[in-house]
């Protein structure tokens, strides 16, 4: 009876997504052996929020058991992803003086508690506290105090928060389907913990999380997180442009996105042309490939400008020497990369998981897969660090029926 199971859970706009991994500490090199992978069309989620917790709750289950089943294991807790527009992200400085001749871990948690220790209102809820910096005795630059000699300790924290009845809704989608939420991450960070590697951390780089409804943002630079945020639009936004451009319903914008879609429009042949329903039932029309390209381009560069005005914040000594890293669903659309690279004029490469994993790891290598594989491996650090939060197939069974037994009682 393995112990030792992770699972990540990315419950997206248009896609719930799945991974399940063993953590296995072999030859000193820890990493998460995939075991299973399942995913399934969401619904019940609008921009990133829960609209109708039954249709929620059942993509969530329907994605897990696929998972399960791949797996030939069984779940009882996951990791799961948070975003929209809710999520705020805002930088807290906390200083506390040093009593013994040397600083100890009770002075960095001391620290920690007071940089925490910011009002915030009854409707917001923090997920996360990310040290930034640390400065002794107005040295600063520090990565880790411990042991350092000093009568004064100060830390510069990143405090995200997100909206309390979002984060609870979420939350009752999956227990109702049968699991326990083992944490709450925001998914920026789980997709740069999956696709970002140590030394693009350490030069600078920014990571752009093209989902359905938003896109997350995360930028790095001396291997510390500098900036966090969650934009308003998706590939969804796209597909929104393609209905109103073209006049035709949801279904067919998205096919035609899909099939026929290309991020930059002087890389298709100007007499390409496809067919797509006529106005009238059963008719059917030309229309350039081409302009269907030049729509999503458009859209595209609106949404990059917006993203390289977010990165105009950073102080001008950050130079992203990495380039930029594109992931999420939304990455795969063909010419992405080099319309990316006219905009930013920057490097640019799409990011899929791949470090630290093994076993089925090709299963995940897909954009898509970034964030529920980084949430997995946000738990195997986790596991590591503490020998906390991972499945066991027992108790997996139980909680599975005591789930149940709330929904009839």
């Amino acid at each position: 009876m393995r112990s030792n199971l992770i699972a990540g859970l990315d419950i997206g706009s248009t896609k719930t997504c799945v991974v399940i991994g063993e953590f296995v500490d072999e030859f000193r090199r820890p990493e998460l052996k995939v075991l299973g992978v399942g995913q399934a069309p969401t619904a019940g989620i609008r921009k990133d929020a829960v609209t109708n917790l039954e249709e929620a709750t059942g993509s969530i289950r329907r994605s897990i058991e696929e998972a399960e089943l791949m797996s030939g294991a069984r779940i009882d807790r996951v990791y799961v992803g948070i975003s929209g527009e809710h999520i705020q992200a805002q930088r807290s400085v906390g200083v506390v003086a040093v009593a013994a001749e040397e600083i100890v871990r009770g002075d960095v948690e001391r620290v920690h508690e007071v940089a925490r220790a910011v009002a915030l209102p009854p409707d917001r809820r923090m997920l996360h506290a990310i040290p930034q910096d640390y400065v002794v005795d107005h040295q600063n630059g520090i990565k880790d105090p411990t042991g350092m000699v000093g009568t004064r300790l100060e830390t510069d924290l990143y405090l995200v928060t997100g909206c309390a009845s979002s984060l609870d809704i979420m939350s009752r989608a999956v227990e109702k389907a049968g699991y326990r939420v083992q944490d709450l991450i925001l998914e920026p960070l789980a997709s740069a913990r999956a696709v970002l590697t140590e030394d693009e951390k350490e030069l600078g780089v920014a990571m752009i999380d093209l989902g359905g409804a938003t896109t997350g943002l995360s930028v790095y630079y001396e291997g510390k997180i500098r900036l966090l945020a969650v934009l308003p639009f998706g590939s969804c936004t796209i597909t929104s442009d393609l209905i109103r451009g073209l006049s035709v319903p949801f279904a067919e914008a998205k096919r035609v996105k899909e099939l026929h879609g290309m991020a930059c429009a002087r890389m298709v042949d100007p007499y390409e042309n496809i067919e797509i329903p006529g106005l009238a039932p059963g008719q059917k029309r030309s229309v350039s490939r081409q302009q269907i390209a030049k729509l999503i381009e458009d859209r595209l560069e609106e949404m990059f400008y917006q993203i390289h005005q977010q990165l105009g914040e950073l102080h001008h000594d950050m130079v992203l020497g990495a380039g930029i890293v594109l992931t999420g669903g939304g990455a795969t659309l063909p010419g992405l990369v080099e319309l990316a690279q006219r905009c930013f004029q920057a490097p640019v490469r799409v990011g899929v998981p791949w470090e630290g994993l093994s076993g089925l790891s090709d299963s995940v290598a897909r954009p898509r897969f970034a964030t529920a594989a980084g949430l997995a491996l946000h738990g195997a650090d986790h596991f590591l660090a503490t020998g906390e939060g991972a499945s066991t197939m027992a108790s997996g069974v139980v909680t599975k029926v005591g789930a149940w037994l709330k929904e009839f009682f």
